[in-house]
């Protein structure tokens, strides 16, 4: 069953991972909402995250995994971005992909 996640980022600018390789790279709401939807839908960002590890062999296989309809849209609310993606991924893999992307600089807001 699909969740509903409410993401804030309160300053866009460091919304950015620890490896400049996997993090977002946006700067309007429009294209963050892009880049996570990419994130959930394909496993792209997990092959250059599972690449970049000391023994990708023994990366947990089931981080992998992908939601093709995932939805997510953003929405710029003064100087914070507000983002709501919707997915079946769990948890733990939604926030996975989150942190890669926006570090530790992102809220979560509401889970529905």
């Amino acid at each position: 069953m699909p969740v509903n996640y409410s993401i804030s980022l309160p300053d866009p600018a460091k919304a950015r991972g620890s490896d400049p390789r996997l993090s977002f790279t946006a700067s309007g709401a429009e294209t963050f909402a892009e880049q996570l939807q990419a994130a959930l839908r394909t496993t792209e960002l997990f092959d250059r995250w599972k690449a970049v590890q000391d023994e990708p062999d023994d990366v947990d296989p089931s981080l992998a995994a992908v939601d093709p309809q995932a939805v997510v849209t953003g929405q710029q609310a003064d100087l914070r971005i507000n983002l709501q993606a919707i997915t079946s991924l769990p948890g733990d893999i939604f926030k996975h992909r989150l942190r890669l992307l926006a570090g530790t600089n992102w809220e979560m807001r509401d889970v529905r």
